[in-house]
C-alpha cells in the first residue's frame, strides 16, 4: 500500500480537529478504561470492538469505518497475540494521511508495524503503567499516573498529547529495552497482588477470619507503600531478614514446608532482600540468614 496523499483541500483547522479525535480498536478492559479517561477530559473517542455491547461505553462493532471516522490517532488496545491482525485491519480501512497509529502493549514489537510505517504512518507505543482491571477507575488512576511511550517522532508527540489529556506523566521506553521495562511493570503491578493473595491465604489457614485477614493484609501493604514514599526500597525494608534473625527465618521455612508455592516465594524474595542489603561477609547476622536460605 502506498503512502496516502494529503487531500488538496486539507486545512490546518481540519487537521487540528482530526488530531483531537481518537479511534480505539479493542473494547476490553484496557480499551474501555482508556476511552473513559479520554472522554472524561473532553476528547472525541470512538471505541470499536469485535461485537456491539449495547449501553456500555458506546462500543461499535463490525468493519472498521473508512478513514477511521476522521480520527487523527488510532490506538490499538487488544491482546498482544492479536496485534498484528488488528494492525492489518486498521490499514485495510485506509486511515487518512497524517493519522498516528499507537498500540497499548508494553512488551510486544508487532511485525505489522513495519507495514504501517511503510504505508506512511507514524507508529509507536502508548502503554498505561497501571493495572486497568476496572474501566470505571481508569480516569482516576491515569490522572497523575504514568504512561510508557516510544516510537517515531510524530507518534511520541501524539502519545505525549494523549497522556497530557488524561493527566498522566510519560516515561520514555528506552530503545531495545521493552522486555526489561515490561518486566519491571509486572513486578510493580502484578506481583504485589500475588503476594497479597498468599498472605491472605496464610492468615486464613492459621485461623484468621477471611474478612479480617484481607483488611490486615491491605493495611500492611498500604503502610509499606507509605514507607516507600519517604525512603528508597533498601531503607524501607523491615522484617527478620533485615534484622539478620536467622532463627525466625528458619521457623518460617518450617511452617511453610507443606505450602511449597509460598515457601518458594519466601525463599526467592528473602534472597532478594539480602541482595539489596550488605554484601555477604560484611555482616555475620546476614550471613547466618544466607546460610539458612542456602540449606533449604
Amino acid at each position: 500500500m502506498s503512502a496516502p496523499a494529503e487531500p488538496a483541500s486539507g486545512r490546518r483547522g481540519e487537521r487540528a480537529e482530526r488530531a483531537e479525535r481518537v479511534f480505539i480498536l479493542g473494547a476490553g478492559r484496557a480499551g474501555r478504561g482508556l476511552a473513559r479517561a479520554l472522554r472524561a477530559r473532553g476528547a472525541d473517542v470512538r471505541l470499536h470492538g469485535r461485537r456491539p455491547d449495547a449501553g456500555a461505553d458506546g462500543v461499535t462493532a463490525g468493519a472498521i469505518p473508512e478513514a477511521l471516522g476522521g480520527a487523527g490517532v488510532a490506538l490499538i488496545a487488544v491482546q498482544d497475540g492479536q496485534l498484528d491482525g488488528a494492525l492489518g485491519e486498521l490499514l485495510a480501512a485506509r486511515p487518512a494521511a497524517g493519522t498516528v497509529v499507537l498500540h497499548a502493549s508494553g512488551s510486544a514489537e508487532p511485525a505489522a508495524l513495519d507495514r504501517v510505517r511503510a504505508a506512511g504512518y507514524a507508529a509507536g507505543t502508548f502503554h498505561p503503567l497501571l493495572p486497568l482491571a476496572d474501566p470505571a477507575r481508569a480516569p482516576a488512576l491515569l490522572d497523575g499516573g504514568f504512561v510508557g511511550i516510544e516510537g517515531d517522532y510524530a507518534a511520541v508527540v501524539a502519545a505525549e498529547r494523549l497522556a497530557a489529556r488524561v493527566g498522566a506523566n510519560v516515561i520514555p521506553i528506552p530503545q531495545g529495552q521493552k522486555a526489561r521495562y515490561h518486566a519491571a511493570a509486572v513486578f510493580a503491578s502484578n506481583f504485589p497482588t500475588v503476594l497479597a493473595g498468599i498472605a491472605e491465604r496464610l492468615l486464613r489457614t492459621s485461623g484468621v477470619e477471611a474478612e479480617r485477614a484481607r483488611a490486615a493484609v491491605l493495611s500492611l501493604m498500604a503502610a509499606a507503600v507509605a514507607n516507600l514514599r519517604e525512603q528508597p526500597p533498601a531503607a524501607a525494608l523491615t522484617g527478620p531478614v533485615v534484622r539478620g534473625d536467622a532463627d525466625t527465618v528458619r521457623r518460617h521455612l518450617a511452617v511453610l514446608h507443606s505450602d511449597r508455592g509460598a515457601r518458594e516465594v519466601y525463599v526467592a524474595l528473602s534472597r532478594a532482600v539480602l541482595e539489596m542489603l550488605e554484601a555477604p561477609g560484611q555482616s555475620r547476622r546476614l550471613d547466618a540468614v544466607a546460610g539458612v536460605l542456602r540449606d533449604t
